[in-house]
């Protein structure tokens, strides 16, 4: 997570002598260490001076001390018209409870800092914002990860504040992930921080993904494989540690007790019995 606060001179002139090109987040960034690297971010303002601010929109938008911005565009434009202290925020999609696809279509969204979850973000983000550069890096991946993990809960706020019309973007997802997996099923490393990084989107949300088609990821990968083994043993007369192997299985003994559980009969029997047809 990448934090970026307007002030009049860098907190180090030597480590922190960059400023951003007009045309994005305005001032001098401060990187939080992030656990996965990603090149969309959701982008945050919040208002952490006393006095009101107007952000250089047409038309323009005026934050009350406290206030917030966010957006999932890519450009997001967030500047200061008169150069007051707000505080920027890029959070890595991948942190975030969604789906890239429903953040980057969060529009311009303004949040009174006021009350409920905005006001407890604005708050801990303020405070981020004002803590010395040296105390945040000490704090380093935990003190990012409380920060995300609490716009997450706002991202969440918003999203559903939009109604419906997420469902078909669920849906979307699932079948690519599914494809995804499919394509990855003799991949031994295949796992739900893998999927959930290749899709951009936190193994939580991945986890609620899968409970909405009233299943699991590892069930899922679980039976794809096992149904891919099956037809393998079916046709060519290979042992079945050696196709348990090759479609991700480490162990052929619990190969053989989860095909069991699912086909009533054991490896060995299932491959003598399709033989036998043949």
């Amino acid at each position: 997570m990448t934090l970026s606060i307007n002030l009049p001179m860098p907190e180090n002139k030597d480590k922190h002598s960059s400023v951003a090109p007009r045309g994005n987040d305005a001032g001098y960034f401060i990187t939080l260490p992030s656990p996965v690297g990603d090149d969309d971010h959701l982008h945050l303002a919040v208002n952490i001076s006393d006095r009101t601010i107007l952000l250089n929109h047409d038309p323009a938008l005026f934050l009350e001390p406290g206030d917030l911005v966010i957006t999932g565009a890519r450009q997001a434009g967030l500047l200061a018209g008169d150069g007051g202290a707000l505080a920027f925020f890029r959070i890595p999609f991948s942190l975030l409870d969604a789906s890239a696809a429903d953040l980057r279509e969060v529009p311009q969204t303004h949040l009174s800092g006021g009350s409920g979850l905005a006001s407890l973000v604005s708050q801990f983000l303020t405070a981020l914002a004002r803590t010395p550069g040296s105390e945040r890096l000490a704090a380093g991946q935990r003190l990012a990860m409380n920060a995300a993990d609490l716009v997450a809960l706002l991202v969440g706020e918003v999203l559903q504040a939009r109604g419906p019309g997420s469902a078909d973007a669920i849906s979307d997802l699932m079948l690519r992930i599914q494809s995804h997996i499919e394509e990855n099923l003799t991949d031994p490393d295949l796992s739900p921080e893998s999927i959930a990084r290749a899709h951009h989107i936190s193994v939580r949300y991945l986890h609620k993904v899968f409970q909405s088609g009233g299943t699991t990821v590892g069930a899922w990968i679980r039976q794809r494989r096992l149904d891919a083994c099956r037809a393998e043993l079916r046709r060519q007369r290979r042992t079945v540690a050696s196709v348990a192997h090759s479609w991700g299985f480490a162990s052929p003994s619990h190969f053989s007790r989860l095909f069991r559980q699912t086909y009533g009969l054991t490896p060995r029997e299932w491959q003598t019995a399709a033989s036998s047809d043949a």
